[in-house]
């Protein structure tokens, strides 16, 4: 029997031994995840040459894991028929522990199983999230209707200054944005309609135009979507950072329900400011009409406010105000849902407040198209 001695600098080693074809592996040394590297290209060598049968023995071996063990079972399983042999009974332990054969990696269709996942995952993804986000968003609106309770358990009502601080962040603190976004809507469209109505002479309906669309339409909708990025976003990054130094928990542990203590003041809070936020944004979305109308078509502000009275009746007003308070519902809860669903990592705090702008926003929309289907039918 002649042997062949491979000697690593970690004291690693493999003999081969060859006898009438029978072959006999001995690993000797420290085969551990911290050298078991060094091995690696004779253990290649010796699986492509192959041989009838073999022996492996790991007497010689003086330490082993978990690594090193499935280096092991792979170049036993690539020889084939190879016996296993030890006089360390916790290295068979550790070998045996191990499959046989190392499990195949599962192949899938590519004609038709790929392409029914990459295209139904994502779908049915979306389809349990929305069920997941809907049924959480029925649990803080349940929560907040039920009561608010700060304690759980207990009724002990609602501080008026949380409301109160919230509807100067979230309201107070818009008017200017509101204002300006409004007076500029208002005369684009004032400006738009006056020229294309100009080329059948009836510029002087630009002011049904701008007074109906406004009142009706564009007021709640764009001080809605300006609350849920400004706002919305807000709520779901104060939540979330909660959520990340486990304060949320925190409530919980000292009986306190977080509904009541975070979520509801700033639904109130909401729904509040953004009916009021949405009359000053139809006075400056008038304004701005009656200012471009003015120095544009040369209509007086008496003659537009006269138009105006004639064109838009008090339906027109209240169909635009009926919409805000659910508008603000909407965004406070998907906000409030949105920041409950943050992860510990900033990473994951972004991605949800992102979701929340534009989860709310897409909402606001679905909304603000059902009530105009709703007016339409009941002809209001």
């Amino acid at each position: 029997m002649t042997r062949s001695q491979v000697k690593t600098d970690t004291d690693v080693q493999l003999d081969e031994a060859d006898d009438g074809g029978i072959r006999t592996y001995r690993f000797k040394g420290d085969w551990r995840s911290m050298s078991i590297h060094l091995a690696t290209p004779k253990l290649e060598e010796f699986a492509t040459k192959g041989g009838e049968a073999g022996e492996v023995d790991l007497s010689d071996v003086t330490a082993m894991d978990t690594a090193g063990a499935w280096v092991i079972r792979r170049f036993m399983t690539q020889m084939g028929d190879v016996k296993l042999t030890s006089d360390k009974p916790r290295y068979l332990e550790l070998m045996n522990a191990l499959p046989e054969k190392l499990p195949e990696p599962a192949v899938e269709d590519k004609k038709f199983g790929s392409l029914f996942t990459r295209v139904f995952t994502p779908i049915g993804n979306s389809v349990v999230s929305a069920w997941e986000d809907t049924v959480a968003a029925m649990f803080i609106l349940g929560s907040a209707v039920r009561g608010a309770q700060l304690k759980l358990g207990r009724h002990s009502g609602l501080s008026p200054a949380a409301i109160v601080s919230q509807i100067d962040r979230m309201g107070v603190q818009a008017v200017p944005i509101i204002l300006l976004m409004s007076f500029l809507i208002g005369a684009i469209i004032a400006q738009q309609g006056a020229f294309q109505l100009r080329y059948f002479g009836a510029e002087l309906f630009v002011v049904d135009l701008v007074g109906i669309l406004q009142l009706r339409e564009i007021g709640v909708l764009l001080t809605a979507i300006m609350i849920a990025g400004r706002s919305g976003s807000a709520i779901t990054a104060e939540i979330g950072s909660m959520k990340m130094r486990e304060e949320i928990d925190a409530l919980k542990v000292m009986g306190l329900s977080p509904i009541g203590v975070l979520v509801f003041p700033r639904l109130v809070a909401l729904t509040i400011a953004l009916p009021l936020l949405t009359i000053l944004a139809n006075f400056a979305a008038l304004t701005g009409a009656a200012v471009v109308t003015w120095s544009y078509s040369g209509i007086t502000f008496s003659t537009f406010l006269a138009r105006l009275q004639e064109a838009v009746d008090f339906s027109s007003v209240l169909a635009g105000m009926i919409k805000a308070p659910f508008m603000a519902l909407i965004i406070g809860v998907v906000a409030a849902v949105e920041g409950l669903k943050v992860g510990g990592s900033a990473e994951s705090l972004g991605k949800h407040v992102t979701q929340s702008v534009v989860k709310s926003i897409f909402v606001v929309i679905l909304v603000d198209g059902l009530f105009a289907i709703f007016y339409a039918a009941i002809n209001f």
